[in-house]
């Protein structure tokens, strides 16, 4: 039996972080069996891990063929391993894709978790959660209101969603369901799953306060809220929101808005992404079916960032190959700059008088004549 994985999300709100091992401050998650009994190890338990508090993690999304010594130099840099064990089918001895990894501390692990979640091993992203009883997602303000919580097999995680959707917890209706990547959930939703009613607006003055604001992008259509951003001392920190009833609405403001004049300014209006979105769309790289093209695009929030990593990472070795880092152009740009270096190409040329040009050529064919009349043994053309 295969692992599996529930999306539990809820509107409950611990008052802190719960700790890889700890109790959880509110009973809004259902606990996970720790390593199955039907499961064999690969690895030892290390003697020494009596002493130290234990501190655990499971790895699944592994190949059939990683080993415990493959996953130790994996997550050592974290900090030291106490033990690993890769659980195998009792009576097949195969590997069943996941591995259980005990930490010398809670710290250790929770840095293995935080940074390696999702890392390739044998070209295959592997999937970290904490086995003892769940994961809060959280952010700096606590609890995200949704969870994950992993089960030894398949049957049993049906169990719980066929139980479990619905309920109230809290006087709060959660829903259970089969986790899901986010290209699983866009792939069912389609166009749907793009679309936004909320609107992120740059760049404009002092001047703008939320009445101006909703005057201005009211006529796109209803509005629901209507936020200019301050400071503490009230300064307006020159950025805003607006939240439409429609996508279809905002869509409109986008286009028409991006890039127009307001008293002065070029304001930008796009899409109001979430934290973990901006992260995400920062880096890219390029794919082509599923694979590297081998080449990526990083946004910077300041010209001088970009500037800076220009400078320190091109020509930088990264995987035995120098890296090419240079500003990005759009395709407009690139075909200018192009046309221009081929038009100097073709000035230079015609600059230089057609005589030199053969005399040129003739030099260089008796040059080949020469080398290719010569003893077998002395020939070399370079």
């Amino acid at each position: 039996p295969t692992p599996a994985s529930l999306s539990v999300t809820a509107t409950c709100e611990p008052r802190h972080r719960p700790r890889l091992g700890g109790e959880p401050p509110l009973s809004c998650v259902v606990p996970v069996r720790s390593p199955p009994g039907g499961a064999q190890g690969g690895g030892e338990m290390n003697a020494a891990a009596s002493s130290y508090p234990m501190a655990s993690l499971y790895v699944g999304d592994l190949y059939s063929d990683v080993t415990e010594a493959m996953l130790n130099e994996k997550f050592s840099p974290a900090g030291p391993v106490l033990s690993i064990w890769v659980c195998h089918d009792m009576l097949t001895h195969h590997s069943l894709g996941y591995a259980y990894i005990n930490f010398q501390q809670t710290a250790f692990a929770e840095r293995a978790l935080d940074t390696m979640n999702f890392d390739v091993i044998k070209g295959k992203p592997i999937h970290i959660m904490d086995p003892s009883l769940r994961k809060v997602v959280c952010d700096e303000n606590g609890s995200k209101s949704y969870a994950f919580v992993h089960f030894e097999t398949q049957e049993a995680a049906d169990k719980v969603i066929e139980r479990m959707n619905g309920m109230l917890l809290n006087d709060r209706r959660v829903f259970v369901g089969r986790f899901k990547y986010r290209k699983e959930w866009e792939a069912e939703l389609g166009a749907k799953a793009k679309e936004f009613t909320n609107v992120y607006i740059k760049n404009f003055g002092e001047e703008v306060d939320d009445e101006s604001l909703k005057e201005l992008f009211s006529q796109f259509g209803k509005t629901l809220s209507v936020k200019v951003m301050r400071d503490p001392s009230g300064k307006s920190k020159g950025f805003g929101f607006v939240s439409y009833k429609k996508h279809k609405d905002s869509n409109k403001a986008v286009e028409e808005m991006n890039g127009k004049e307001i008293s002065g300014k070029v304001i930008f209006v796009g899409h109001a992404q979430k934290k973990a979105e901006r992260q995400a769309d920062s880096a890219k790289v390029t794919l082509e079916d599923g694979r590297s093209k081998g080449f990526a695009f990083v946004c910077f929030s300041s010209p001088e960032e970009a500037t800076k990593a220009v400078t320190e990472m091109n020509g930088r070795i990264m995987g035995f190959k120098p890296l090419y880092v240079a500003l990005a152009q759009r395709k407009e740009e690139r075909k200018a700059q192009l046309t221009n270096q081929y038009m100097q190409r073709v000035a230079r040329l015609r600059a230089v008088p057609a005589n030199a040009i053969l005399n040129h050529f003739q030099q260089l064919g008796a040059t080949l004549c020469q080398q290719l009349h010569r003893p077998r043994e002395d020939l070399r053309i370079t």
